[in-house]
């Protein structure tokens, strides 16, 4: 280990710490390290540019965030205003914003072109072991790190169905080309280049470009080729829910507390949220407000009753939900109404014809393709990087959820709820606040950032970056004692989620969603700030105003210094001295 300066070995700032991944989590999370006087923080990215899923090279023309502007930034840096006409901020807006970022406060930090193929713990078990690759020089080497954070997420590890992949394509004898949507920015003109344009959309036996899935990516992707003159079908089992409206939203909507005053949380801090959730009267208005949104939404992008892009999941009761803003008139929902993207919903992809050129369904009807793009979603990102043995060594796999804790949350608004998923209902995380596995939270010497699900990522990565920084510090925190009372914690957190999204699996992928805020974001973040002894509830207001009250990353740009100051005057760690 590094000896520092004043001889104090031991100290958390002492240490090379690797951030695994350059996206805006592992941006942000290397930023704030840095600033705290963390002295070898090593961001690694097996890309050439930064920028995650959103680096130089994975975006494409079409491609948009799926929230408002604002969402996807971090205090330090301002996200410029959006240059298209629909206001959405683009792919590569995004992917310049983070190239900013890591140019400004990070130049010298990151190597790039280094992916980390194995974390293990050394024998002597202490820190870690990471093995990882060059992919410039194609070497391999071992090095030693003290802590690790995983900032990978949980959208770089496809998802292919069974009997869909490309491997199953061509042994079926496929003529098209079949790939994730992953690789729709390295593909594109492939696949252009391949599918000459439509003559005419009166020829229904015609091959189609068949986009398997009812995600963000499928409906950009149906809805770019589309626009190239491509004939394009998509099918899947649901869409994702979305909100839309004939003009923006106002802030106060929009940008506010108020969704998440309508979304319940595992406990009510103020009144307002408990009338809201507990009595007769709250639940009439909680339910004309999901009602009238939804009803509102499909209003806005002009969907018929009967039209199977109706056919979407709740956005109550699921994760999967986009802001459209004001639909556009070359949008997917446009397109799909105007007959230039054929929908088949609900249906599955279930296999490949004999014919070479023939997708089968569960309805049985079979579509001609002349190639196929797979939006069907993503494994975790973790597995790839632990054997089995660190990985129960560490405390990063599911656990069996506890069938004798009878957890209950009587909201009102919570009953009648959707099917519970299997894999929900059998499953647990054992991620204690999407953060830290609880088996290893006594170490202080690993973490996560960038699997707590919200809809505002700025505010959640920002915010989850001070409280592992704090945690590495050994601040006083509101912490579990113990490893066994985090896992109940956990588990507890679970049987909320169970709750609350009965629908969704967070143990499906991991790195994605080992917790999940969603609309209810303002409350987790606050959890987390709550556990550091810093205000909550930072964009004011008084008990009946503040879910009206503009939400923005610059309440969270003094977090730092906060924590600094608390931690001088109340002596909060063993180190309380600055860097």
């Amino acid at each position: 280990m590094q000896q520092r300066r004043d001889g104090r070995d031991n100290h958390p700032r002492n240490g090379a710490i690797a951030v695994v991944g350059a996206g805006l989590a592992g941006l942000i999370t290397a930023y704030t390290l840095i600033r705290d006087g963390f002295e070898d923080v090593q961001v690694l990215t097996r890309d050439a540019h930064v920028g995650g899923n959103w680096a130089q090279g994975k975006t494409y023309p079409g491609l948009y965030l799926n929230s408002v502007h604002g969402e996807y930034c971090v205090s330090a840096l301002s996200m410029p205003p959006p240059a298209s006409d629909c206001g959405r901020t683009s792919g590569d807006e995004v992917g310049a914003y983070l190239e900013t970022f890591g140019s400004k406060f990070l130049k010298d930090k990151i190597q790039y072109g280094v992916e980390v193929v194995r974390i293990e713990r050394p024998p002597s078990g202490t820190g870690w072991r990471v093995r990882v690759h060059h992919r410039k020089t194609g070497l391999t080497e071992v090095r030693h790190y003290r802590r690790v954070v995983l900032c990978t997420g949980g959208q770089s590890a496809p998802r292919f169905p069974p009997n869909m992949s490309p491997e199953s394509a061509a042994a079926s004898g496929f003529k098209g080309i079949v790939f994730h949507s992953a690789d729709f920015g390295s593909k594109l003109s492939d696949l252009l280049a391949s599918v000459p344009p439509a003559v005419s959309s009166a020829e229904p036996d015609s091959p189609t470009v068949l986009v398997v899935g009812g995600g963000k990516s499928a409906q950009d992707i149906a809805a770019y080729l589309a626009n190239e003159g491509r004939k394009v079908t998509i099918v899947c089992p649901n869409f994702d829910a979305f909100l839309a409206a004939s003009e923006p939203l106002p802030n106060w909507v929009r940008k506010s507390r108020l969704l998440s005053l309508f979304s319940p949380h595992i406990y009510l801090r103020t009144w307002l949220e408990r009338f809201v959730h507990t009595t007769w009267l709250g639940k009439k208005l909680f339910d004309l407000f999901w009602t009238g949104l939804v009803s509102a939404s499909f209003k806005a992008a002009g969907i018929p009753l009967g039209s199977p892009l109706r056919n979407t999941v709740s956005p109550f009761w699921h994760d999967r939900v986009n802001d459209e803003g004001v639909p556009r008139p070359n949008g997917f929902h446009a397109l799909a109404l105007s007959g230039k993207i054929s929908v088949v919903s609900p249906a599955y992809a279930t296999s490949f014809g004999t014919d070479g050129e023939s997708v089968l369904l569960d309805n049985g009807v079979s579509i001609r393709a002349s190639a196929i793009v797979l939006a069907t979603g993503y494994h975790s990102s973790w597995s790839a990087m632990f054997d089995e043995e660190a990985q129960e060594e560490l405390g990063l796999k599911p656990h069996l959820a506890y069938q004798s804790q009878p957890y209950r949350w009587d909201y009102l608004t919570l009953r009648d709820p959707p099917p519970l998923n299997p894999v929900a209902e059998r499953w647990s995380s054992s991620i204690y606040r999407g953060i830290v596995p609880a088996k290893n939270i006594e170490r202080r010497d690993f973490a996560v950032n960038g699997a707590i699900f919200s809809t505002h990522f700025g505010y959640m990565l920002e915010v989850g970056s001070h409280w592992i920084s704090s945690y590495f510090l050994e601040d006083d925190m509101r912490l579990p004692a113990t490893s066994e009372v985090a896992l109940e914690e956990t588990e507890r957190q679970a049987a909320w989620l169970r709750h609350r999204y009965p629908q969704v699996a967070p143990t499906a992928n991991s790195s994605h969603t080992s917790n999940i805020g969603f609309w209810g974001w303002p409350q987790v973040a606050d959890d987390l700030l709550e556990d550091m002894g810093l205000k909550v509830m930072r964009s004011g207001g008084t008990w009946l105003t503040w879910p009206f009250r503009v939400v923005s990353v610059k309440e969270i740009a003094g977090l730092k210094e906060e924590r600094d100051a608390r931690r001088a005057l109340k002596g909060t760690s063993k180190y309380a001295g600055s860097p």
